[in-house]
């Protein structure tokens, strides 16, 4: 079964950076687009960033460009999401996610990502 497993949040403050990690598991994704979502306490989950794993054409949400890159590591089957110049708003459970058609089907636990003086 597919099995998405994050890690990497925690507390940094603004401007710094962090690193998340989702270890992908359980089927060979290179027919998946990958992606990070996030929720902040009392806001709708929202689409970050998403990288399609057979090409590594990636897109994401204009609130993070220049600051977030999503990648893979095909060996690794792992898919890294890399946040410098971080901000308050930036606070929220981030998640990992995966699709293998038009909607996202699989989903990781969350990690917390803290950003705060």
């Amino acid at each position: 079964q597919v099995q998405l497993v994050e890690s990497g949040g925690g507390l940094v403050q603004p401007g710094g950076s962090l690193r998340l990690s989702c270890a992908a598991s359980g089927r060979t994704f290179s027919g998946y687009h990958m992606g990070w979502f996030r929720q902040a306490p009392g806001k709708e989950r929202e689409f970050v960033a998403g990288i399609k794993w057979s090409s590594g054409t990636t897109y994401y949400v204009d609130s993070v460009k220049g600051r977030f890159t999503i990648s893979r590591d095909n060996a690794e089957n792992t898919v890294y999401l890399q946040m410098n110049s971080l901000k308050p708003e930036d606070t929220a459970v981030y998640y990992c996610a995966a699709r293998p058609t038009s909607a996202y089907a699989y989903w990781g636990q969350g990690t917390q990502v803290t950003v705060s003086s």
